[in-house]
Parts: C-alpha cells; structure tokens; sequence
C-alpha cells in the first residue's frame, strides 16, 4: 500500500515538474519571438514592432500613426512570417523525431529515418531543376516537396508490409533503401545542373530566408493538427514502446497505432521540409534532452519537445540572421552546434551503462 502511494506521488510530482516546465518554456517562446521581431539591419525599436503587430491583429491603423511604411513591410511581411516558420518547423521536426524514436524504438531515429525527408529533398530539388531548365513558368516548390515526401512514405509502407503486417524493423529497412534511390536521384539532378546547382545546394542546407504568410498558412494548421493528434494517443504510443507482443496483449490496436503515428509524424516533417528545406539535429537531438532531463512519458515528452525544438531553431536562425554579414543557412547551424551536442549526449550515455 505504501509503495503503491509512492508511485502515485511519483507520478503527480512528475506531472507537476512537467506542466511547469512547459509554461515556462511557453513563456520563453512567446517573449524570443516578440526580441526575435526586433533584430535584424533595420533599426525599428520595439515599441514600433509591438504597435504594428497590435495594429495589424487588430485592424487599428490609428496607432500607426508616425511609422514608416517600410518599417511596416520589413516587420509583418518579413521578420514576422519568418519567425514565426522557425517555430513550426523547429516543434514539428522536434515532435517527429520524438515520435519516430518511440514508435522504431531507436534512439537515434529522427524524421530522416524511414526517407520521408529524402523524399520531400527529392521533389524540391525536382521542381527547382524544372523551373530552371524546363518550365517557362516556375512551380512552387514547397508542393513539390510535400508530394514527394508523401509518395515516399506509400512506397516504403508498401515495401515494408510483408503478408499484411509491417514491423519496425521492416520500416527502417525500406526506408533506407528508398531513401539510398533518392539521395542518388538528387546528386543526379545536382551534376547536370552546372552552374545552376547552386539554388539546389542552397535549398538543400535549409534556411528560413524569404519565408513568407502563405507558408505560415499552409504549415500552421498541419503541424497543429498533427501534434494534437499525436499527444491525444500518446498513452497507446508508451504502451507500444514496450514491445507489439505486449502491446496487443494489453488491448492495443497496434496496426492503427503504428498508422496513425506513422502518417503523423510524416505529415509533419513533409511540412517542415517542404517550406524550410533540410534541418538536421532538431529532430535528433531535441527528444534526447528532454527525454534524459526530465521523463520518457509521451504525454509530456511530445509537447514539452514541440517548445523546444521551437525555441532551438528560432534561436539558431536568429545567430545565422545577426551574427555574420550574410544570411547563413540555419542547416548549417543546427548542424554545427547539434553535431557536437549529441557526440558529448552519446559519449555520456555510453559511460553511465558502463
């Protein structure tokens, strides 16, 4: 009886920790994205971006009143759009990564495990060489890139369904091979580019440069949506986690389980690729630390992770924005400093299980 309350208080005192932490980090991210607003080469003071960001939710043009109209473009149509791509792709990269690493149960899966990203690379570096060479009226990338992120998540369901059922190991396999034909595909398209190949590799480095409120529209609901779906069946995702055997025995529709996350978490990242383009380590790296930090629960864990992740990227782009004369790709810079973390993460790992 009394171990039975401890595990209670346990559990409620993890709960407690949990919810507090995700409203600060909710906090935080509302208050980078209202700095966020404010930096950059133009010199407009907060004050203003505060006013124009009122002015336009509310539709009262009278506080405008003494702000230039630049000053109004530079802060709705640029920064903001901009900003606020960086919080959706960084919290729906980080909530699939978290996903696909329950789900394969993989430490080290990320949105790029099973080739959906590969996939959505594909159809952008597709569009972009078409519009370069073969089309006289350019196609929009970002539909490119979701269509190919779709098509190569059928193709590898497909592959890894053996006699009606499909097992994670199955998943990793043909995503791997799939993703291998692509990244082929790609470097095809790259070397008859020519000089051209430039817009390709820049595509591929990820960067949030020239975002824009269509993209905002398109990737909100989406990767809302999906999350939300996501937490809503988190329980049977810790119940799946600790083998299909014991899952099924415990009343889990194992089969709809593992769809529903699947096509999730790959809605999510064909979204994240196809408006930002490759981001590596957020997906990675994010589920580790607040997995090792704070609980396994998939419950708090794909939440708390979505914050992250946003307040992660949202800060890489702001130093890939600020810090250097030209805009570096934000790729770059989860990678640079991502890279490193994980090595320092898994070396740890390694020496406390020994």
């Amino acid at each position: 009886m009394i171990k039975e309350n401890n595990i209670i208080d346990d559990l409620e005192l993890k709960k407690r920790k949990a919810l507090l932490i995700g409203i600060v980090l909710l906090f935080i991210s509302l208050l980078l994205l209202i700095m966020s607003v404010n930096i950059g080469r133009a010199d407009i003071k907060m004050i203003e971006v505060i006013k124009i960001i009122v002015a336009k939710i509310t539709s009262c043009t009278g506080i405008l009143e003494g702000i230039s109209k630049s000053k109004i473009a530079i802060v709705w149509d640029i920064r903001l759009p901009r900003i606020l791509v960086a919080l959706l792709v960084g919290g729906g990269l980080a909530v699939s990564g978290t996903i696909f690493q329950s789900l394969l149960m993989n430490p080290l899966a990320d949105p790029y495990t099973i080739g959906v990203s590969t996939g959505a690379a594909f159809g952008a570096v597709l569009c972009i060489y078409m519009n370069i060479f073969i089309l006289q009226t350019p196609m929009p990338i970002t539909s490119f890139a979701f269509l190919g992120a779709i098509c190569t998540l059928l193709v590898v369901m497909k592959i890894a369904k053996i006699d009606g059922y499909m097992s994670s190991s199955n998943l990793v396999i043909a995503g791997i091979i799939v993703s291998s034909i692509l990244s082929a595909g790609i470097s095809f398209l790259k070397s008859t580019s020519g000089e051209q190949v430039f817009a390709i590799i820049y595509w591929l480095m990820g960067s949030l440069n020239s975002r824009t409120w269509p993209q905002v529209i398109v990737s909100f609901p989406i990767i809302l949506i999906c999350t939300f779906i996501c937490i809503y069946f988190a329980d049977d995702l810790n119940i799946l986690a600790f083998g299909e055997k014991e899952a099924r025995a415990l009343g889990v529709n194992t089969k709809r389980t593992r769809n529903i996350f699947l096509i999730g978490a790959s809605l999510i990242t064909a979204v994240c690729v196809s408006v930002s383009g490759i981001i590596g380590f957020i997906g990675l790296v994010v589920p580790h630390i607040v997995r090792f930090s704070l609980t396994s629960d998939n419950r708090y864990l794909i939440p708390i992770s979505s914050l992250l992740g946003s307040i992660l990227l949202l800060m890489a782009d702001n130093i890939s924005r600020s810090l250097f004369n030209i805009d570096i790709p934000v790729g770059v810079i989860t990678t640079l400093f991502g890279g490193p973390f994980f090595i320092y993460i898994f070396i740890n790992k390694n020496k406390s299980i020994q």
